[in-house]
């Protein structure tokens, strides 16, 4: 009774926490981490006060309206359409996520390790390391893996159906007044009913939530229908794993009818496949096999590329050190859980060879 009654109060309080004050100013704190330097984070911070309480208003009497996506094509090395948001409506998106994200959160499983304070791609990878010695009895038995996706996920998100599934959590008109807003934005044809319009935006923080609200649908399906036990999820990518060839073909066939009839969502014909443990499964980045990992060969270009683009921007004057060792920092946290023993020693050679005397903040922080 304590429980429901606390639930009620919620649904009806959530929309003026959402506007409060206090959280609009913790949203634009999030917001602008690591673009303090940007001339519309400045100019925004120029009149902080006074623009926090305009978008107050605008949520409030229901006259917020985002303003139009920035497109681009990014190349990396797949092609991807990335769109940004203004940084008001990013404001918003952290003030929406700040207050009812934890209460969807406490719904997922343990195995989906997306966008999770906590989880990551190093979680997933570790997870799956521990599942693969379990379900091969350590490598004395043969397991397969079901490895799949989701076909142009984002761009295919079902509005109705991810309005009715926050509506369980949440029956609030005003946060769902909000949450249509924030969708219908990545829509040129806003004439569309709710029902037909689909697609989330790569690139905003909402549409990462969401992806996760909208899969969960997914994941208490395998878990709790289908009642599989070694099930690794991360956004749309997934692995189930299984000594049982015949089972996981059974999965597959149950999956699909499931993601179509009830997500309006297709598994990607290619990608989606039954694989021997033993042969190595690509998930994440990396090629996993019984006793070691591999880093994919066009995740080492990309990173090549990406080095030599951030060496030339450092030249040019437009970045500083700390940017070229903030990027190596995080490639040698990755490439160190996998077999990369001289990609991460050129990594180091590379380092104090070019920057023999340099310090970076977060050095200069840790001797403090």
């Amino acid at each position: 009774m304590q429980n429901c009654l606390y639930y009620l109060y919620f649904c009806i309080k959530v929309y003026s926490e959402i506007c409060s004050y206090k959280n609009l100013e913790l949203a634009f704190k999030k917001a602008r981490k690591g673009k303090t330097t940007k001339n519309y984070v400045v100019e925004f911070e120029k009149n902080l006060k006074e623009n926090l309480l305009r978008l107050q208003t605008e949520l409030l009497f229901h006259t917020y309206k985002p303003q139009p996506l920035k497109t681009f094509i990014l190349r990396d090395p797949k092609t991807r359409k990335i769109s940004v948001s203004d940084f008001k409506d990013r404001i918003v998106h952290h003030a929406l996520c700040n207050v009812i994200a934890p209460l969807f959160e406490k719904s997922f499983i343990h195995d989906s390790f997306a966008n999770q304070k906590g989880k990551g791609t190093l979680k997933a990878i570790n997870r799956f390391d521990y599942f693969k010695r379990k379900v091969a009895n350590n490598f004395s038995i043969a397991a397969y893996v079901l490895k799949a996706d989701v076909k142009s996920y984002f761009e295919n998100v079902n509005h109705n159906i991810l309005i009715s599934i926050v509506k369980r959590r949440i029956n609030n008109m005003k946060v769902l007044w909000l949450i249509k807003k924030i969708l219908s934005n990545h829509n040129i044809n806003s004439s569309q009913q709710i029902s037909e319009r689909v697609g989330m935006p790569l690139g905003n923080l909402t549409s990462q939530f969401f992806a996760n609200v909208y899969l969960n649908e997914f994941d208490q399906f395998v878990k709790h229908k289908l009642r599989v036990k070694y099930y690794i999820r991360y956004v749309d990518d997934f692995v189930i794993l299984s000594k049982s060839k015949e089972k996981l073909k059974g999965c597959r066939i149950l999956i699909k009818h499931f993601l179509e009839e009830k997500l309006k969502l297709t598994l990607h014909p290619q990608k989606s496949k039954i694989i021997p443990l033993h042969i190595g499964t690509e998930f994440l980045g990396l090629k996993i096999f019984k006793y070691h990992k591999l880093i994919k060969k066009k995740n080492i270009r990309k990173f090549n590329k990406q080095l030599k683009k951030i060496i030339i921007k450092y030249n040019q004057g437009l970045i500083n050190y700390d940017k070229i060792y903030d990027f190596l920092e995080g490639w040698v946290a990755y490439a160190k859980h996998s077999d990369t023993y001289n990609l991460r020693k050129n990594i180091l050679n590379y380092l104090e060879k070019n920057f023999t005397g340099f310090m970076s903040t977060k050095e200069i922080n840790r001797l403090k």
